[in-house]
């Protein structure tokens, strides 16, 4: 009985989150093909359990089996009342906030702190070196770089944030001087009331990958509070934030305008 329970629990909440919309918010959705197969395939099996889980109560009292199968009916609704009772929330600078302020790019002060936080949360750079070896990342992301170093002015969109993120990160020298257009929520410098970080949350396969990437802004005084979505423009240049101790890309904003939150707020990593 347990093992049905567990396969029909899965594929409930997975079928709601697909139907609902919300499988966005945690699984990378050019990956969603996997949700579905492993859907479909947990469906099947939770067919084959309950048939031999019946034919096991055929075996039992009248009465036994009829507490078995009302009992089984009530934990299969608990996977809904979990997914319908307690909904999903969007990540915004309070989540930043809460994980402390700290966006470690260095490899050794990342590790660390992971470490210690029990967690793989990326800060800033989008790092997807983990998925190739070290001779094909530098290769793939030499690539990256120059096709967006070669544009005038590089329009950074919901399919390419994550790609261009990780580019400037690797090759900041490269793109100072650039000019940029982006969107993103604000997450004021808590050490620096002329500075903002401009973020987006990103998914590189699944929400355990996910992270805040953005860069940090500064030139144009503004007094928008944090979580407000803005369209931004400017030149990158690299600036030393002195509460992280390092250089860091840094839009210099020429415009800044408040726009809507877009429908889906997550980015997703493209391979």
């Amino acid at each position: 009985m347990i093992r049905f329970l567990i396969l029909a629990g899965y594929f409930e909440m997975t079928l709601y989150l697909y139907v609902s919309g919300k499988l966005d918010q945690y699984i990378n959705l050019h990956y969603s093909y996997l949700a579905y197969l492993s859907m479909v395939l947990t469906f099947v099996l939770a067919l084959v359990q309950l048939y031999i889980w019946v034919k096991q109560l055929e075996t039992n009292s009248h009465l036994s089996g009829k507490i078995a199968k009302l009992s089984s009916i009530g934990l299969l609704f608990i996977p809904l009342i979990v997914a319908w009772g307690f909904p999903t929330v969007h990540l915004d600078s309070t989540t930043v906030a809460a994980k402390g302020y700290h966006f470690p790019l260095a490899a050794g002060t990342d590790t660390a702190i992971q470490e210690q936080e029990g967690t793989s949360v990326q800060y800033l750079k989008p790092d997807t070196s983990a998925y190739f070896t070290k001779a094909s990342y530098q290769s793939e992301m030499r690539k990256v770089a120059e096709r967006y170093i070669a544009q005038e002015t590089i329009q950074v969109t919901s399919e390419n944030y994550m790609e261009v993120m990780e580019a400037i990160y690797d090759y900041p020298n490269e793109f100072v001087g650039k000019n940029i257009e982006m969107v993103g929520f604000v997450y004021n410098d808590p050490n620096n009331a002329n500075q903002q970080f401009l973020f987006r949350f990103g998914i590189i396969h699944c929400i355990a990958d996910s992270g805040v990437y953005g860069l940090l802004s500064t030139g144009q005084a503004s007094n928008f509070p944090d979580n407000t979505w803005v369209s931004a423009k400017g030149r990158i240049k690299l600036s030393y934030h002195s509460s992280l101790q390092q250089a860091l890309p840094t839009l210099e904003l020429t415009d800044y305008t408040n726009v809507e939150q877009p429908k889906n707020p997550y980015v997703y990593r493209v391979f």
